[in-house]
């Protein structure tokens, strides 16, 4: 009890921590979660993946399907750099799975990628 009252007296005088600290912590963490987005963004679309939405994957099993893909944004999967942690829906199983190129695909492939979707939350 009495420590605490030592520190309200010295925040009461100005020898306290800095007020504008809360600040620049919450400017900093902004600044790194941009900073990854851009980062995870930049690296998808260099490597010729579409960004965002409905983005065809395979799983390590090699099934495709279609998923909804947003940068720093997943609740059904767990991120790993270009890579997730998820339920394929055509093998019903769990697989690290990895963006594909729609140029790459045959046509068959591709048809078979729409019409297997997973659950419709990022």
């Amino acid at each position: 009890m009495r420590a605490l009252s030592s520190i309200k007296a010295r925040r009461r005088a100005g020898g306290g921590d800095d007020p504008g600290r809360g600040n620049r912590r919450r400017a900093a963490a902004l600044a790194l979660g941009v900073g990854a987005f851009a980062v995870e963004a930049i690296g998808l679309r260099r490597r010729g993946y579409r960004l965002g939405g409905n983005v065809i994957v395979r799983c390590r099993s090699g099934h495709l399907f279609t998923t909804i893909w947003i940068p720093l944004a997943s609740v059904k999967a767990a991120r790993l750099g270009l890579w997730r942690f998820q339920r394929c829906p055509v093998g019903r199983h769990w697989s690290l799975v990895t963006p594909v190129r729609e140029s790459m695909l045959t046509p068959e492939e591709l048809r078979e990628a729409q019409a297997a979707r997973d659950v419709r939350i990022p």
